[in-house]
């Protein structure tokens, strides 16, 4: 089994029971364990714990535990403010890269590993991964699955409960499983908040892109 940790982040097949993959691993995860051992009240430890734990961490981010992470966040590469609420699973046996001011609702998973549908390479326990990336000021729903490869472009949202099985595109609002898109950010977002619910008096301070 040697050089499989090589293929980790090569999208070629491995073996993820690798000795030196799994020494790796497990360091990771027992930084992970720890954060997930901290109070809500222990925000500055928080902090600087994710500092350390993942792979980039920008000014603000915050992850509620318990967080879950393969590889404890070392693969995750999160802009400044971003914010994941409870539940986050980040498979991330290759990277996840999350652009700034995004934001993720409770129990989503993002997923990097894949195994081959070839039953007998399966049973050999082989693997692959392909990385994940989201783009700045994305929301991404409660319950929401992003395959491994995907890309969601700059400030999309994707609704609870989807899964995301290919690339979409900024500015949309995508839906569903499979996640499709259902139409583009435009001037009724500029308008409503919500329904019928209208963004005034605040619209004044907000500033269009």
């Amino acid at each position: 089994m040697s050089g499989m940790k090589e293929k980790l982040h090569t999208g070629e097949l491995y073996l993820p029971g690798d000795e030196a993959i799994i020494k790796e691993q497990v360091v990771y995860q027992d930084k992970l364990c720890e954060y997930n051992q901290t109070k809500p009240s222990q925000a500055e430890q928080r902090a600087e714990m994710l500092k350390d734990m993942l792979g980039d961490c920008g000014e603000g981010v915050y992850i509620e535990a318990p967080f879950y992470a393969n590889f404890g966040g070392k693969n995750c590469h999160f802009g400044k403010m971003v914010y994941a609420n409870y539940h986050l699973t980040c498979v991330d046996d290759t990277h996840i890269y999350i652009g700034d001011y995004t934001m993720i609702g409770p129990n989503v998973t993002l997923a990097t590993a894949g195994h081959p549908i070839l039953p007998e390479l399966r049973e050999q326990l082989y693997q692959y991964n392909m990385p994940v990336r989201i783009g700045r000021n994305c929301w991404i729903g409660a319950g929401a699955v992003v395959m491994p490869g995907v890309t969601i472009g700059d400030n999309t949202v994707i609704g609870a409960g989807s899964v995301v099985t290919k690339d979409i595109p900024a500015n949309v609002v995508a839906v569903g499983n499979p996640c499709r898109v259902m139409r583009e950010i435009g001037e009724h977002d500029r308008k409503y908040y919500f329904k019928d619910r209208e963004i005034l008096p605040i619209s004044a301070d907000i500033k269009y892109k």
